[in-house]
């Protein structure tokens, strides 16, 4: 998800690969114990409470697996000196580095591995045996009011934005749910409801999330809710089960006078690659606008790269165009690397540059504008563009993703269905 105050935060929600370690012979203390374990992120005046299961007593076996919700995302852990370790956040290039102390706890910092960036790390300090999030055992406080179902969300920004949507489920004291955006969502969320207050937080590898809010006695919402190091927006929401986002297949499409897409751009090997090379001709083809650094392209990826094995004998290819935090190939070969290497991508990965919107429109300049990470253009055998959509809703939407999957594999069907013209047409260099 692409939002106005997690575009910011860019440099610090990046790749990262997975890492494995090897223990020390002269290690005086061990690894974090087994178990369940409570974290917290200071973050600006704010405290993000997140929970995470440690095994493994060595760390070539060592996992660290975030809970949120009903999701678990797993890292490889690896040993650092006596008495640290260090967490690789897989596909986003930032990791938990963390002292274990003389009590058992750890304290350490969420910190950005992008080579010159120059971003804050965020603190934190975890103690072992803590299951709670936001409140401890035996001190909730009974809720007033079950905010279960779908929330018209405003927030309040220096610039208009679209009103985005919650998707609360409450059972008793405990709250999960996700807010989309008409770019994305934030992944599970987990939390709790107080009385008449609620809070919800997230920690899947990108920069935590918070959300805190009172329950009104007209049973509206308001809040505030941001991403990691950055102030936290103001927001009000009404309960409205016929609530939408803007269409996603209609935010983004092609200037008038065009049918086609045209681009170069470098592979993994630093060999140029462009759409009317002749592997493409007469295939059904989808391209992914996509970064390391973007956790629902991530989620995109997890939806595509299956996909595509699945379906590639049908007459299909697919092109990622990565967009990085550095606009430098070498960087970007390690990258996107190690997102193909984690997530089996069969098809094409390019480098397109910088990760900047308006880099991406400059780029794509056939494009109206370029709205999110990630988007998906797809390409009919005639090499004319059929349909483009913005954003990505993960499998935590319920039925927004089903609908995605659903129109997704009708639309290819149908494409791959129309014959393959006798002489494929290319895209001119116009891209017109």
């Amino acid at each position: 998800m692409k939002t106005k105050f997690s575009s910011k935060l860019a440099g610090l929600l990046t790749s990262v690969v997975l890492i494995s370690g090897t223990a020390s012979a002269n290690d005086s203390k061990p690894l974090p114990k087994e178990g369940i374990w409570r974290g917290v992120f200071t973050v600006s005046e704010s405290q993000v409470p997140f929970n995470f299961e440690f095994k493994g007593k060595d760390s070539k076996n060592a996992l660290l697996t975030l809970i949120n919700g009903s999701r678990r995302d797993e890292f490889h852990v690896e040993r650092r000196g006596v008495d640290s370790i260090y967490v690789k956040m897989n596909t986003y290039d930032a990791a938990l580095v963390a002292k274990i102390e003389d009590n058992g706890t750890l304290t350490g910092e969420y910190r950005s591995l992008v080579p010159g960036f120059r971003g804050n790390s965020l603190p934190f300090i975890a103690e072992y045996g803590k299951s709670y999030r936001f409140v401890e055992p035996g001190k909730e406080i009974a809720p007033k009011h079950n905010i279960s179902g779908k929330w018209e969300i405003k927030t309040y920004t220096k610039e208009a934005v679209p009103a985005s949507i919650a998707l609360l489920k409450q059972s008793g004291n405990k709250l999960t749910g996700v807010i989309m955006t008409v770019v994305g969502d934030t992944r599970e969320l987990e939390g709790t409801v107080q009385g008449d207050e609620f809070e919800l937080s997230g920690f899947t590898g990108p920069s935590p999330f918070i959300v805190k809010g009172k329950i009104n006695d007209d049973n509206s919402i308001t809040g505030e809710q941001g991403f990691g190091i950055y102030k936290n927006l103001k927001f009000d929401g009404l309960r409205n089960e016929k609530a939408e986002l803007p269409d996603p297949y209609k935010l983004t499409f092609l200037k008038e006078g065009y049918k086609k897409l045209d681009f170069t751009f470098p592979d993994l090997k630093g060999q140029q690659v462009s759409l009317s090379d002749d592997k493409y001709k007469g295939k059904v083809v989808i391209i992914e606008t996509i970064g390391t650094w973007c956790p629902n392209c991530t989620d995109q990826t997890v939806f595509l790269a299956p996909w595509f094995k699945k379906n590639q004998k049908r007459g299909v290819e697919a092109i990622a165009i990565g967009f990085e935090q550095k606009d430098d190939l070498e960087y970007a070969k390690y990258t996107l690397g190690k997102l193909k290497e984690k997530y089996g991508i069969t098809y094409d990965i390019l480098f397109g540059g910088i990760a900047d919107k308006k880099i991406v429109a400059e780029k794509l300049p056939a494009l109206n504008k370029f709205v999110a990470f990630p988007t998906t253009i797809i390409i009919d055998r005639k090499g004319d563009v059929r349909e483009i959509y913005t954003g990505y809703t993960g499998t935590v939407t319920g039925k927004y993703y089903e609908e995605y999957e659903k129109k997704f594999n009708k639309v290819l069907d149908e494409l791959i269905a129309e014959p393959v013209p006798q002489l494929a047409v290319a895209a001119t260099t116009t891209g017109k």
